[in-house]
C-alpha cells in the first residue's frame, strides 16, 4: 500500500517541479516590454549631444514602436511613461545642478506624463493602415503640446535638437524642427516595420506586399527627402561678411557673495574685451565690427549704477566697436527685465531688447503662493519675477542686422524665426550657463543653435559666460569654439545672408499640417475603436 502511494505521488511531484521556472519565464516576459520601453528612451537620450550619435534615434523609435503597436490605452500609457523617464531623466539632469534633485524630478515627471499621453495616441493609431505616418504625426503633435504647456511650454528635448550632426539635418531648412523630427520618427518606425516584415518572411516563407511597401516607404522616403533638401544648406555669403567678436569673460568659481559675484562677472567681461582691444592693436586678430557679450554679463544695472556704466563704456571705447551687453535691468515702471543692451562706443546705450520667453521657476515663479506654502525658503530665494518683453530683438550693429534669441528662447521655433522675418542677417544666442557647471546643458543648447543655423540659413553666434561659446556657419558647422571656464574671445569673419529658407517662409505651417494629420488619425482610430466595442459587447 505504501508502495502504491509512493508511485502515485511521483508523477504529481514531477509535474510541480518546473512551476518555479515557468513562473520565472512568465515574469521575464512581462518585464521585457517595460524594460524595452525604458531602454528605448535611454537610447534616444544617448543620441543627443555631446555625443554625435544622432542615428541612434532610429532604433530608439523602432523599439518604442515594438512596445506600443497594438497595445491598449492603459498599457501604452505606462510604457510611454517609462520611455519618457528613460529619455528625460538623464537628458535634464542639469536642471538639478543648482537647486538639487527636487526640481529636476518634478520637471521630468511632468514632461514624461506628456510623453505618455503622446504614446497612447500613437498606440491608438497603430491599428490604422499606413500607421507609421499617423504615429509619427502624433509624436510631433505631442512635441507641439510640450512646447506650449504648462507655463508656456518646455520644448527642450525635441527630437530635432539631437540631429545637429545627422544626415537628416537639411530637413530643418525645408520645414523646421517639426519636419525634421517627423522624418526621424517616421524612419524609426519604418525600421521597425522592416524588421517585422523580415521576421514574417522567415517564419512563413511569404512576403506581405502591402507591409513590405509600407516598411520600405517609411524607411526610405525620409532619407530621400533629406538628400533632396541638401541644396538648401550652404555656408555662402549673400550680403558680404562681418567680422564679429564673441566674448566669454568667464565667472569666478567660488568664494564671493552674491553682489561681489555680479561685480566680478562684469569685470571679467570688461577685462577680456580690453584684452581683445590689445590683441587688435598688436595685429594678432582683426578689428571686429561689433562685439557680443553673453546673457547676464552685467547683472549690475548700468542705467542705475554709474560704476557699471563707466566700465562698459570703457570697454566699448577700448575695442572701438558697438557691444551687445546682457544686463539685468530695473525699468522705470519697476519691472525687472532680462535685457540685451546695444552699447555704442561714442553714444553709449542706443537700443535694447527685452527677453520675451522667460523661464518658469528660473526667471519667474509660477503659483508663488502655493510654492511659498510648500517651501518658503525656495520661494524667498526666487526673488522678484522677471517681466517678458513683447517685440523681436534685432540690433543694427555696424550696418549688420543681428537677431537676438536669449538663451532659453533658442528652444522655441517662433522666438528665433521672427528675428529673421524682421531682417536679421545673423543670429546671436547670448546665454548664461554658469549655474549648470560642467553638465551637458551647454552642448544641448549649442546643438539647438546649429539646427537653427540650418533652419534659417544664418550664421549663429553663441556668447556664453563660462563655456562653450561658438561661432556657427549657416550650414551648421562650428567655425570656432571655446573651452570650459576659460576667459576667451572668438574673432571670425562670418557670412551674412538675407534670403529665406522654405522653413522660414512657412513658419508654423508644417507643424499645423502635421497636427491636422495627427488629429485625423486619432479621430479615425477612435471611431474604429468605438465601433469595435459596440460590435463586441462585454460578456
Amino acid at each position: 500500500m505504501t508502495a502504491t502511494t509512493t508511485s502515485t505521488n511521483e508523477p504529481d511531484q514531477a509535474a510541480e517541479t518546473p512551476a518555479p521556472a515557468s513562473r520565472g519565464r512568465r515574469l521575464m516576459r512581462r518585464l521585457l516590454t517595460p524594460a524595452a520601453a525604458a531602454l528605448s528612451g535611454v537610447l534616444l537620450y544617448v543620441s543627443f549631444p555631446p555625443r554625435t550619435l544622432g542615428w541612434l534615434a532610429l532604433p530608439a523609435f523602432a523599439g518604442l514602436a515594438w512596445c506600443l503597436r497594438g497595445r491598449g490605452l492603459k498599457a501604452s500609457l505606462g510604457l510611454g511613461y517609462l520611455f519618457g523617464l528613460g529619455f528625460l531623466l538623464p537628458l535634464l539632469v542639469w536642471t538639478g545642478v543648482e537647486l538639487g534633485p527636487a526640481p529636476w524630478l518634478a520637471l521630468v515627471a511632468a514632461e514624461a506624463l506628456l510623453v505618455a499621453l503622446t504614446a497612447t495616441g500613437m498606440a491608438l493609431v497603430s491599428r490604422l493602415p499606413a500607421w507609421p505616418l499617423w504615429a509619427a504625426a502624433v509624436w510631433v503633435a505631442g512635441e507641439a503640446v510640450r512646447a506650449r504647456v504648462p507655463f508656456s511650454g518646455f520644448p527642450w528635448g525635441k527630437v530635432a535638437f539631437g540631429q545637429a550632426d545627422g544626415a537628416f539635418l537639411p530637413l530643418a531648412a525645408l520645414g523646421g524642427t517639426p519636419v525634421l523630427g517627423f522624418a526621424i520618427v517616421l524612419c524609426g518606425f519604418g525600421l521597425y516595420e522592416t524588421a517585422r516584415v523580415v521576421l514574417v518572411r522567415r517564419r512563413t516563407g511569404t512576403l506581405p506586399r502591402a507591409a513590405g511597401a509600407l516598411a520600405l516607404t517609411a524607411l526610405v522616403v525620409p532619407l530621400a527627402a533629406a538628400f533632396a533638401a541638401r541644396p538648401l544648406v550652404t555656408a555662402e555669403a549673400e550680403n558680404g561678411t562681418a567680422t564679429v567678436a564673441v566674448v566669454q569673460g568667464n565667472v569666478p568659481r567660488s568664494g564671493l557673495d552674491f553682489n561681489a559675484q555680479r561685480q566680478a562677472v562684469l569685470n571679467h567681461h570688461v577685462r577680456e574685451t580690453e584684452r581683445l582691444a590689445a590683441r587688435v592693436k598688436a595685429g594678432e586678430v582683426d578689428q571686429p565690427e561689433f562685439v557680443l557679450w553673453p546673457e547676464n554679463s552685467s547683472d549690475i544695472d548700468p542705467f542705475r549704477n554709474p560704476e557699471a556704466e563707466d566700465a562698459i563704456d570703457r570697454a566699448a571705447k577700448a575695442v572701438g566697436a558697438p557691444i551687445s551687453i546682457g544686463g539685468v535691468v530695473r525699468a522705470a515702471d519697476g519691472r525687472l527685465l532680462n535685457q540685451q543692451i546695444l552699447w555704442d562706443p561714442e553714444r553709449g546705450p542706443v537700443d535694447t531688447y527685452d527677453k520675451r520667453q522667460i523661464q518658469p521657476f528660473g526667471e519667474y515663479l509660477p503659483m508663488r503662493g502655493l510654492v511659498r506654502a510648500l517651501n518658503s525658503d525656495w520661494s524667498d530665494m526666487a526673488g522678484d519675477d522677471f517681466s517678458a518683453g513683447s517685440t523681436p530683438g534685432v540690433f543694427t550693429m555696424a550696418g549688420t542686422k543681428v537677431g537676438l534669441a536669449t538663451c532659453y528662447e533658442a528652444a522655441f521655433d517662433w522666438a528665433v524665426r521672427d528675428t529673421v522675418t524682421h531682417g536679421a542677417q545673423l543670429i546671436s544666442v547670448p546665454s548664461n550657463n554658469a549655474t549648470f557647471d560642467r553638465s551637458e546643458m551647454t552642448y544641448q543648447q549649442l546643438a539647438m543653435s546649429r539646427v537653427r543655423a540650418v533652419e534659417h540659413s544664418r550664421s549663429v553666434t553663441v556668447p556664453v559666460t563660462s563655456g562653450v561659446s561658438a561661432v556657427i556657419k549657416p550650414d551648421g558647422t562650428i567655425a570656432q569654439r571655446t573651452t570650459w571656464f576659460t576667459a576667451d574671445t572668438l574673432v571670425d569673419e562670418v557670412p551674412l545672408r538675407t534670403s529665406k529658407t522654405p522653413a522660414t517662409k512657412m513658419g508654423p505651417a508644417p507643424e499645423y499640417a502635421l497636427l491636422a494629420v495627427a488629429l485625423i488619425g486619432l479621430v479615425w482610430a477612435g471611431a474604429g475603436a468605438v465601433r469595435n466595442r459596440r460590435g463586441h459587447p462585454a460578456g
